[in-house]
């Protein structure tokens, strides 16, 4: 059985999709997959000479915007300019992230860079896009998680790695905020009779940029490590199914979870994954919720 695949999108004419992250890997792929739909596609990237550079590639009709996950000024700023010049978003699709395994980082607001970048200006961004998704007709947010967060967990006292970091156990858990994030809002959206849905998807192993990155700060043996890391990965035209299946899929629900059917999810045949029993938790996301609108500043639902 082949499974799902990008053949099975349906028509996107008319749609407005926000992919961040969308100059390389994942976002890359997923905004292509989009445009070729007929989606308006807004690359939100960091590097907007990256970013057309990814338009001129994908074609279609798409939009360059700079956005800095990193920096709650760019945050707000990009949500701002979108919101007036779009009246509504139909599809948020939250990819961007990083993973640096070197030394402790932190973003312009003094958050741990990994956190901060995944999962704290995500929430920001997609509060301050709330009114326009809710303006759209049956409009969705896809968050990207990963097979890391069913091993993670939230230390809440520590929860920016100040007393013991360790670069990987710091991904897993901005990992596992952004799942517990897009589980929570799922919740929330639900309670409020909203039509927005929130999604969830992980592309198992994949190959992408983010691999050679996570290592660079080891030099030629960082090198070597990442060209092998590759070997046991997927494609990234097949990582990006289950976060293509999740934003346009007509009979997704909110709060389902896609990944690969594979070996420990790590590749293979879009199916419906499973969400970590913390993830899940429902006073683990009250709590994050609460810490999340407290460090951002941002509040809604």
């Amino acid at each position: 059985m082949a499974g799902w695949t990008a053949d099975r999108i349906p028509d996107q004419q008319g749609r407005i999709a926000v992919v961040t992250g969308a100059n390389s890997g994942l976002g890359l792929i997923t905004a292509t997959e989009l445009a070729r739909r007929g989606a308006h596609v807004v690359l939100a990237v960091r590097d907007t000479a990256a970013g057309a550079e990814a338009a001129r590639r994908i074609g279609g009709d798409t939009e360059v915007r700079e956005l800095d996950l990193a920096s709650l000024d760019s945050v707000r700023a990009f949500a701002a300019k979108l919101a007036a010049d779009h009246p509504a978003v139909d599809l948020l699709v939250n990819n961007a992230g990083l993973v640096l395994l070197g030394p402790r980082r932190t973003t312009a607001d003094g958050f741990e860079l990994h956190i901060g970048t995944n999962m704290l200006g995500h929430f920001a961004l997609t509060g301050l896009l709330l009114d326009r998704l809710e303006a759209a007709r049956e409009a969705r947010v896809v968050g990207l998680s990963s097979i890391t967060h069913k091993n993670a967990h939230l230390e809440f006292d520590d929860l920016m790695s100040e007393r013991a970091y360790g670069a990987a156990s710091a991904y897993g858990r901005s990992k596992l905020a952004t799942t517990v994030f897009g589980v929570e809002l799922d919740r929330r959206l639900r309670a409020a009779g909203s039509a927005v849905i929130s999604t969830l998807a992980h592309p198992g192993l994949t190959r992408t940029n983010l691999t050679p990155r996570a290592w660079e700060h080891r030099g030629r043996l960082g090198q070597v490590i990442a060209r092998l890391g590759l070997l046991v990965t997927q494609p990234v035209e097949q990582g990006a199914l289950p976060q293509l299946r999740a934003a346009t899929d007509p009979g997704v629900r909110g709060g389902q979870f896609f990944g690969p059917s594979g070996f420990g999810e790590t590749r293979g045949r879009v199916t419906e994954a499973r969400i970590g029993r913390e993830a899940a938790d429902p006073a683990v996301g009250k709590r994050l919720w609460a810490v999340a609108e407290e460090l951002t500043g941002v509040r809604y639902l």
